[in-house]
């Protein structure tokens, strides 16, 4: 099942394993700018045989990153940088999508936009949003629709919008965030509907647009109905994670063997057509057959294992020992990936 080839619109999928979009902190500066390092990084993930790659959240305002030190899409100037890796990866015979993002009362402005009055309490620090008025609103919903039309003249295959993790599109989802009286507070996927359209007016028919949805928006039954809106209104794909995490309600059954968010996923693909991803927690190959074989999802991410071997993906498909990441308590990998433990451990093994 691994092996098997799938079409998201008309963009075909070689295999079942995605390498999800890991942001690389600090290989950018302020500018946003794509580095030689992130080219070469995109190009090792693609020669390791992965069926598809979601590249890293990609701001779509400066004030909206999550981090300084994010890469952007916000302008023109940062088009023929995102072409760099577009280029590299279809060198190697793999689609690639850009996450396009916004992190709103979560993010490092200091006048974070949120959908309504919320005050975000996280490692003992508050944090008030900013209620974003209908101007705000609009404006952001079109600088998504300019990312989206960068992506595309950048030559990626699709967008991914990030609407989870806690960013803007899941606190408009979340209805412990999101209180506002008017029509994005009576239809909160209308905020994303909105964006949908405006990029299906600049982009070809062929332009995948699909979104990473929060499975507990705050509970499963709140995930699944946007899900089904989202997939009435043409979204592509589901790739499903986690939502607002300060204002869910995660839920499994004691006997599954997986992570809940991949329940979620599962549970979700029950009730919509569009291809549903699942994530978190996929380490080895068994897991990634396991996941696909328990839940009818039809597609895997693999992503810490596959910082620790880019080739994860053809290994698996191979038969081969894949290496795993070790959820070490500080990423080395982040620091120097010589000294990944999970990295060096597969060096060993294979050295006998």
């Amino acid at each position: 099942m691994l092996h098997d080839s799938f079409f998201i619109r008309n963009t075909r999928i070689r295999n079942r394993i995605c390498v999800p979009p890991m942001v690389c902190y600090h290989w950018t500066d302020e500018s946003g700018v794509v580095s030689d390092r992130h080219v070469a990084h995109y190009r090792a993930l693609a020669r390791g045989g992965a069926g598809l790659i979601i590249q890293e959240a990609t701001c779509v305002t400066k004030e909206g990153r999550l981090a300084d030190s994010q890469l952007g899409i916000w302008e023109d100037g940062q088009i023929d940088g995102l072409r760099r890796i577009v280029q590299a990866v279809h060198a190697e015979g793999c689609p690639i999508f850009v996450q396009i993002h916004h992190a709103g009362v979560v993010g490092i402005a200091p006048q974070a936009l949120c959908p309504d009055d919320y005050t975000l309490r996280r490692g003992g620090v508050e944090k008030r949003g900013v209620k974003m008025q209908e101007e705000d609103i609009a404006r952001i919903q079109q600088a998504f629709v300019d990312a989206a039309r960068r992506a595309c003249e950048a030559g990626y295959d699709g967008v991914e919008l990030h609407g989870c993790h806690s960013y803007l599109m899941c606190q408009f989802l979340n209805s412990r965030v999101n209180r506002r009286t008017d029509r994005y507070g009576a239809q909160p996927e209308r905020f994303i509907t909105e964006i949908m359209d405006g990029i299906r007016a600049v982009v070809p028919a062929d332009f995948v647009v699909g979104i990473r949805l929060g499975a507990f928006e705050p509970t499963l039954a709140d995930g699944i109905r946007h899900a089904q809106a989202l997939e009435a209104h043409g979204i592509d794909f589901l790739d499903i994670s986690y939502g607002f995490t300060d204002e869910d309600e995660a839920e499994k059954p004691a006997d599954f063997p997986y992570k809940d968010v991949i329940y979620a996923a599962g549970e979700i693909k029950k009730q919509v057509s569009v291809p549903v991803f699942a994530v978190n927690g996929i380490r080895v190959a068994e897991d990634a057959r396991g996941v696909l074989a328990r839940t009818g999802v039809d597609m895997v991410n693999v992503g810490r294992s596959s910082l620790v071997n880019p080739a994860w993906a053809a290994d698996a498909l191979a038969g081969r020992e894949t290496g795993r990441c070790l959820d070490c308590a500080v990423c080395q990998w982040r620091i120097d990936a010589d000294r990944c433990a999970g990295r060096l451990l597969l060096r060993r093994t294979r050295q006998g």
